[in-house]
């Protein structure tokens, strides 16, 4: 069982199929179909079952699927180390980060980053929390941005911070600027937030309505949208409220295109959290990031906690 095999198993889950993993990995589908079928028989148990006229994984190729995963990072993480011997500034360093969270403050970052390091070869992919955390198992990002922390002993997240949440408005609106005492003044409000979707820890219509039953209030009549940009546009036009983060909503803020809300008895905030791989490889470059990360964060986890 070799590295190669365990990676064109994975690929044909990933995608889906042979013929999509054969596209993937550039090879012809009877190359595909011989190396999964060499792997069934070596492990005596087949690993993909047909379905309905697709390809499934079968008990064996479910069990299979976590440490083919470890394996094929942890052979990546040896040919980072050994490549890292000869210039620890250079390399690839792939960053996943949650969409919501690719605003002013990462665009920084990573300026910062490229400045210090030219060399490195930095890339940028923006993901669900919990597509962020597969990203960092499966090795194909080397650190992620997300909400929350993920409980899997795969990982290792360490918390940047935790952000206030914000209630904001369009300036027109009649509570715009203004304090309310409290929640339940909110309660004939529409609001608009991202639909409920499995893996998605932003701010979405459960988070809201979590905050109307805690204070005894119920549900609250609500819009989906699934498209932050999209929010920010509705809010503006005056066609609901939501409960934002301050990054988030800082750009508009600043130019006035929206409002806040101050709630009186509203103390809502969301973590966000660095992912790695625990056991995994972080060449010097990594290592930077990471600390230029910790170092941007620092003052608003100590703003957070008081």
């Amino acid at each position: 069982m070799d590295s190669d095999s365990l990676n064109t198993f994975l690929m044909v889950f990933q995608r889906g199929g042979i013929s999509n993993a054969a596209k993937a990995l550039r090879r012809t589908q009877p190359a595909i179909s011989r190396r999964i079928a060499l792997l069934e028989q070596e492990l005596g148990m087949p690993l993909f079952e047909r379905v309905a006229g697709r390809i499934v994984l079968s008990d064996a190729g479910r069990v299979m699927v976590p440490y083919a995963e470890r394996a094929v990072a942890a052979t990546q993480d040896a040919e980072h180390a050994v490549r890292a011997l000869a210039r620890p500034d250079s390399g690839p360093v792939a960053l996943a980060v949650v969409g919501t969270l690719a605003g002013g403050h990462l665009s920084a970052i990573m300026k910062r980053f490229a400045k210090e390091h030219p060399d490195v070869n930095l890339t940028l992919r923006t993901a669900t929390s919990a597509e962020v955390s597969d990203l960092i198992r499966r090795g194909e990002a080397t650190i992620g941005l997300r909400y929350d922390r993920d409980p899997s002993r795969d990982l290792d997240c360490e918390l940047l911070f935790a952000e206030r949440l914000q209630v904001v408005c369009a300036p027109d609106h009649p509570r715009a600027g203004r304090r309310v005492k409290k929640l339940a003044d909110l309660r004939g409000e529409r609001w608009i937030a991202f639909p409920v979707t499995p893996g998605r820890r932003e701010i979405t219509a459960a988070h809201v309505f979590a905050l109307f039953q805690t204070h005894g209030l119920g549900e609250v009549a609500w819009t989906p949208v699934d498209s932050l940009t999209a929010q920010k546009r509705l809010i503006e036009a005056g066609l609901g409220i939501a409960l934002l983060s301050e990054s988030n909503a800082a750009e508009e803020l600043e130019r006035g295109s929206i409002a806040t809300i101050r709630v009186g008895d509203l103390k809502a905030s969301q973590d966000v959290v660095a992912v790695t791989r625990r056991g995994g490889f972080l060449s010097a470059a990594s290592r930077r990031l990471l600390d230029i990360f910790r170092a941007r964060f620092k003052g608003r986890r100590m703003a957070s906690s008081e």
